[in-house]
């Protein structure tokens, strides 16, 4: 995914569709770039995730999944015009990775937004970067909720990049909306709280720790993992000792299946719980048969419920992609697809063609995008959160994770 290679104007032709590629400034390129002669434009959307590594299954479905969208919108010649194509880098799930990748991307100036990460911890190394060049970004998995409120978001929320939106609904709901769970249908009272360090496991600890303490329960055990690291015996240790009715981890499915495991082998045969970082299906694949009952939260609703993914699920079948689309397939399509939406719109603003300052007009349409996506209606707030503040819990059922409950958190 990462040749630049044009559309042959003869192909374009073939196909209906006139393209070149915009090329000019670092703000988003004049429209006269190679191929002008069409008197179209191709537009490059960026997807950073993890594409080899531990997660790189829900990585490889982000990468899909909105390489899906601008298909589908080529298909439809959506934005009279412009073709659209993707560019994918990998992270690794390391900020440092991320943060190089963000470079890359607005050093190309036909990329006028960009799909991605996976991890807070990666977002926080690229925001900086995007905004700087007025580049959009919209991930469709970030939860860390400083990433749009700020570092005192808790007591003053203050938005840092406007540069910065997301699908996905925050941590600050997610824990509690857990914790509630937990408490309330779960019927458990004594948690073992655990979590991998980084900015998203050790976030989403605190929110579910601080809801599940309001809600009269109590925190038996505190632990921090290195996720380098496949030995939790040490913790499993802890865990049975401290007499803890369930486990919450904050962190992802490559420590989260080992940890559930060796817990159990402990002696301690209670659930885990976790949040969307451990709903992929190779969970139940690590932690092993008797994962049976550990607990998942997940943004949103599963695609596989919801009428307005049917076409998405379908397309992604019939496009014969050979990894799924994993657990942010839907949102990455959304958030592809506002990406497309904001070209459109500054496109029709300007007399069907781009700008020269089109990043920045994309940038300043993305905060008015809204549309009917394939996660349900797609918009955001003052912030550049999502609107739509739907989670679901998911519990582990003959080795892979099952929807049990879906709703919003009532604070």
């Amino acid at each position: 995914m990462r040749q630049r290679s044009l559309i042959a104007i003869t192909a374009a032709l073939a196909a209906g569709a006139l393209t070149l590629t915009a090329c000019g400034s670092r703000d988003g390129g004049d429209t006269k770039g190679s191929g002008s002669g069409s008197g179209g434009s191709t537009v490059i959307i960026g997807v950073d995730a993890p594409l080899t590594g531990d997660l790189s299954a829900m990585g490889l479905g982000i990468k899909n999944s909105a390489d899906l969208a601008t298909k589908n919108a080529n298909k439809k010649n959506y934005v009279k015009g412009v073709t659209f194509k993707i560019e994918a880098l990998d992270d690794q799930a390391q900020p440092s990775a991320g943060q190089q990748n963000a470079s890359k991307f607005v050093a190309d100036k036909n990329v006028l937004g960009v799909v991605g990460p996976l991890n807070s911890s990666v977002a926080e190394s690229m925001q900086k970067v995007f905004d700087d060049a007025k580049l959009v970004e919209v991930s469709p998995a970030n939860t860390g909720p400083s990433l749009t409120q700020g570092p005192d978001w808790q007591t003053k929320k203050a938005r840092q990049y406007k540069s910065y939106f997301r699908t996905a609904t925050t941590d600050a709901i997610q824990g509690p909306f857990a914790a509630q769970y937990v408490y309330n249908d779960a019927k458990k009272r004594k948690v073992f709280v655990i979590d991998d360090k980084k900015t998203y496991g050790a976030g989403l600890a605190a929110t579910f720790s601080d809801e599940f303490k309001k809600l009269g329960g109590k925190i038996v055990g505190t632990e921090h993992i290195n996720p380098d690291t496949k030995d939790f015996s040490a913790v499993a240790t802890k865990v049975k000792k401290s007499g803890a009715d369930v486990v919450y981890y904050g962190g992802e499915y490559p420590q989260a299946g080992p940890l559930s495991k060796q817990i159990k082998a402990a002696g301690a045969k209670i659930p885990l719980v976790g949040g969307d970082g451990i709903n992929d299906a190779t969970y139940g694949k690590l932690a092993g048969p008797e994962a049976t009952g550990d607990l998942a939260t997940s943004v949103g609703a599963p695609v596989e419920t919801l009428p307005s993914a049917k076409q998405f699920v379908a397309d992604y079948k019939a496009a014969g992609y050979k990894d799924g689309y994993s657990a942010y397939g839907g949102y990455s399509y959304d958030s592809a697809w506002a990406i497309i939406e904001a070209v459109k719109k500054v496109v029709d603003d300007n007399g069907g063609k781009l700008p020269s300052d089109a990043r920045t007009k994309v940038t300043e349409a993305m905060q008015n995008v809204s549309f009917d996506g394939v996660t349900g209606k797609v918009s955001f707030d003052e912030y550049g959160d999502a609107t739509n503040k739907q989670l679901t819990v998911y519990a582990v059922k003959n080795g892979a994770f099952t929807p049990v409950k879906s709703g919003t958190f009532t604070g």
